[in-house]
């Protein structure tokens, strides 16, 4: 599966965007799991936040979803984070 989760917003308003694939990991049934967990909670459309918040796109092989913070669910944090941490990242 790829994930891929996209960032916008901020009070620099810049883009970052990062990109995680689980094929061959030993915790790809876990990110799976956690993506679609996000994905579920998630809304179809982007969401407003707060001002200087930070919007979110997470984009996997199953559909797309949109979330901002502060109102993050515990499943879109943790995959969000993961993603940003482990995953090849492009700025824009």
């Amino acid at each position: 599966m790829r994930i891929t989760v996209t960032r916008t917003g901020g009070f620099g308003g810049l883009t970052r965007r990062a990109t995680l694939r689980t094929d061959g990991r030993p915790d790809a049934a876990e990110l799976a799991a956690l993506a679609r967990s996000a994905l579920a909670e998630g809304r179809a459309e982007p969401s407003t936040g707060v001002p200087d918040g930070f919007h979110y796109e997470i984009e996997t092989d199953d559909g797309t979803t949109y979330c901002a913070d502060p109102r993050l669910t515990e499943a879109q944090s943790a995959l969000i984070g993961k993603v940003f941490r482990e995953g090849g990242t492009d700025r824009g």
